[in-house]
Order: structure tokens, then C-alpha cells, then sequence
């Protein structure tokens, strides 16, 4: 009973405690969903009260006046190649890495891990130089190119989920005539599967909310992602609150839906690579 008792204080205090912080944490959303339905008035009269009538105009404006069909097209095509080819890269660089432990494997390893920690911002100029010559700036294919140096990060991840791995199985395959890239596509990709949703989710993510990368490679409007409507609605001089955050739940809404779906591979692959580790 005394444990019980105990439990239900600790209950009772961590519910006290995630209660306030949890309504600061939603305090923004609230700002942003509440101020959509408000003009422009209201909005900077009273940004934090409830709206006296809701009013939808703004979201049939937006509609009307921001190509947001075109943008989510733009993204989702972006966001799509740019995480499957991370994920593919990361996968085998982590596989021939990781299964075969040599000397230049360590190298090579401790070579990607220095370039890890550099920051993007350090090598922009030189990388826009190069795709200026390689006529890939402003250009949706190009971006994707620029992502897939993010396959580093899902290496890093990977290699170390891949070290965990029963390699007896790996060692049966190869003995029974397997090679390489068979032992890679049909014992190992299903194997680490977990850890690849995991990756892929943080990566979607990323690249679906990124607005310094695309406002750096893409000028054209007609190729603008979600992030850079959003971002070219605020003018100048003057800022139409109620379309931006209009624009900003639209952008908001598909990563809110995306996370809250794939939440459980996140959480199972990471616990999974803990259990194993």
C-alpha cells in the first residue's frame, strides 16, 4: 500500500508539473491558430483573445492569391527524393562501413565523422559556386542534390544500429552464395528497417520545414517551397498577420498530421537499438 500510495503522489506531482508546462508549450499554437480566424484589426488589437465570429475569408484569400497547390507540390517532390536518396546512402555507406572492418573503413569513418561537425554555413559559398558551374541552382532537382549531404547524419545513426546486428545471419548468407549486394537488400535493409523509419521521419522533418536552403538555391517562384510562400508573405513595410499565420498552418498542419502517424516508428526504433545496444 505504501508503494501504491508513493506512486500515486509521484502521479500526482508529474501531472502538476507537465500541466503548466505543457500550456506553455501550446501557448504558440494557440497564438497562430487563434489569429486565422480574426482581421487584421483584431489580430494586433487582441492578439491572445478569442475571435467574436470566426471568420474563414482569410483561408479562401490565401487560397485564391498563393500558388500553396504548386508549393506542396515543390515540397513534397523536394522532400521525397531528397529523404529516399539520404536514407539509400546513408544505409550502404553505414553497411560497407560496418560489416567490413578495415583499416581504411576506420579512416574513411573517422573522415565522415569530421565532416559531420562542419557547419553548413562554412561551405555555402564554394557549394553555390559549384552549382552555379553545374547549372543546378534554382532548381528542384539541384536542392535535392544539396540535401543528400544530409546522408552523413543518417550514416551516423544507422552505423551505429548496423554494429548491433547478428552477424551470424550475415555469415550464413554469404555462405550460402550470397553476395554483397544480396546480403545488403534482402537480410540487412529488412533487419535495420526500424532505425531507417526512424531516420527517415527526423530527415522529412527537417527538410519539409528548411527555409535556408531553398531561399539560397531557388529564385524562381514557380518553384518555391511552403516555407518560402510563408516567408513572401510578410512585406516590407507592413506584415498581413492574418494570411501569414494562415500560410504558416497550412505549412504546419501536414508535419503536425506526419509526426503524430509515424510517432510509434520513431519511438520503436530508437528503444530497439537501446535494447540491442
Amino acid at each position: 500500500m505504501a508503494i501504491l500510495s508513493r506512486l500515486r503522489t509521484r502521479g500526482w506531482l508529474t501531472s502538476a508539473y507537465m500541466l503548466p508546462v505543457s500550456a506553455v508549450m501550446a501557448l504558440p499554437f494557440y497564438y497562430v491558430l487563434v489569429n486565422t480566424l480574426k482581421s487584421q484589426q483584431q489580430t494586433t488589437g487582441s492578439p491572445l483573445a478569442l475571435p467574436t465570429s470566426p471568420d474563414f475569408s482569410t483561408y479562401r484569400r490565401v487560397l485564391n492569391q498563393v500558388p500553396v497547390a504548386a508549393a506542396f507540390a515543390n515540397t513534397l517532390y523536394v522532400t521525397v527524393f531528397s529523404v529516399a536518396l539520404m536514407v539509400l546512402i546513408g544505409a550502404m555507406a553505414a553497411y560497407a562501413l560496418t560489416i567490413r572492418p578495415t583499416r581504411f573503413n576506420r579512416r574513411f569513418g573517422k573522415l565522415l565523422l569530421l565532416a559531420f561537425v562542419v557547419p553548413t554555413q562554412s561551405t555555402l559559398i564554394p557549394v553555390y559556386q559549384i552549382f552555379v558551374k553545374l547549372g543546378l541552382v534554382n532548381s528542384l532537382n539541384g536542392l535535392v542534390l544539396v540535401y543528400s549531404a544530409g546522408s552523413i547524419f543518417c550514416w551516423f545513426v544507422i552505423q551505429g544500429y548496423m554494429a548491433t546486428l547478428p552477424f551470424e545471419v550475415i555469415e550464413a548468407a554469404r555462405l550460402d552464395g550470397c553476395g554483397p549486394w544480396q546480403v545488403f537488400w534482402r537480410i540487412v535493409l529488412p533487419l535495420i528497417r526500424p532505425i531507417l523509419a526512424t531516420v527517415a521521419v527526423f530527415q522529412t522533418m527537417w527538410i519539409w520545414n528548411d527555409f535556408f536552403t531553398p531561399n539560397v538555391y531557388l529564385s524562381d517562384p514557380g518553384k518555391s517551397t511552403i516555407v518560402l510562400e510563408v516567408y513572401t508573405s510578410v512585406g516590407q513595410f507592413q506584415v498581413d498577420w492574418p494570411a501569414f499565420l494562415t500560410l504558416s498552418v497550412m505549412a504546419l498542419v501536414p508535419m503536425v498530421v506526419f509526426f503524430v502517424a509515424v510517432q510509434r516508428h520513431i519511438m520503436s526504433g530508437l528503444l530497439s537499438g537501446a535494447v540491442k545496444g
